[in-house]
């Protein structure tokens, strides 16, 4: 039997669905009720952290690592929504040049944890509001990825987010940190169309990276790096697909902040 998530998005599936009174009113409903539904199954049979989890065995054996503590902790909002076909999409942010780090670069909203954050999830929709005005109370946490370690030696925590009605959401970019903002197909980072590879110096180590070119709104956006990663392992859990393409392994760090808050969701 295919997975729910892929079944939810057949054609046949979103056509009975739309005959449905409820299922018009609130569409997001369906993704959040099945994403819950899969993370509630991987807590029994760890199904879901193994699809489109990152290389281990001789692969991750070869990957720079860093056994030390890392230099701070951050988390980054995944925040999905519906088209109107019925398919989930992401929001993302195009920094602004101002910025001393990745500036001009493609991000998913997010930042360093705070000491007033009570978890990786307060962080994660605290700096979603700051950066694009987004209201926390519009968006629902379904799950906390394992952390990801950035070039900059953070600790990097995914949330994984739905928003329930796209409509709701007004824009308003914090100018001095964020330049732009869009949104993507989340199905298009499992996918080789777009998609390159180059060599680039990580901490000293020459390592594979990723690059997604999308085009929206007459612009061309390069989605690379770290949010390349961590789109293809959401990806990966939600649509409980694995990638079309070999994904190179990624270092990480072993401990975290919110450890315990962790090791329950992913």
């Amino acid at each position: 039997m295919r997975p729910l998530l892929t079944r939810l998005f057949t054609p046949t599936y979103i056509a009975m669905a739309s005959s449905s009174p409820s299922s018009l009113a609130s569409p997001s409903r369906r993704l959040a009720h099945l994403t819950r539904h899969l993370l509630l199954s991987s807590s029994s049979s760890g199904d879901l952290s193994s699809v489109g989890a990152p290389a281990t065995d001789a692969a991750a054996a070869a990957t720079p690592t860093r056994p030390a503590a890392p230099k701070g902790y951050a988390a980054v909002l995944v925040c999905l929504f519906e088209d109107p076909h019925g398919d989930p999409r992401v929001l993302l942010t195009k920094r602004a040049a101002s910025l001393s780090s990745h500036s001009g670069e493609v991000s998913l909203p997010g930042g360093k944890v705070e000491e007033g954050d009570a978890d990786v999830k307060a962080t994660a929709l605290r700096e979603a509001q700051e950066e694009i005005g987004l209201d926390p109370a519009l968006v629902s946490v379904v799950t906390v990825l394992e952390p990801f370690l950035s070039k900059n030696g953070l600790h990097v925590t995914p949330v994984i987010g739905i928003l329930s009605d796209k409509a709701l959401f007004k824009p308003v970019l914090n100018k001095s940190e964020v330049e732009d903002i869009f949104d993507a197909p989340l199905e298009m980072f499992l996918k080789d169309d777009n998609r390159k590879t180059r060599e680039m110096n990580w901490m000293g180590v020459n390592i594979p990276v990723q690059f997604f070119e999308h085009q929206s709104e007459g612009k061309t956006f390069v989605i690379w790096g770290l949010t390349a990663h961590i789109l293809t392992r959401a990806a990966a859990v939600v649509l409980q697909r694995e990638p079309s393409f070999v994904e190179p392994p990624r270092p990480k760090f072993t401990s975290s902040p919110f450890s315990d808050t962790n090791e329950k969701e992913h």
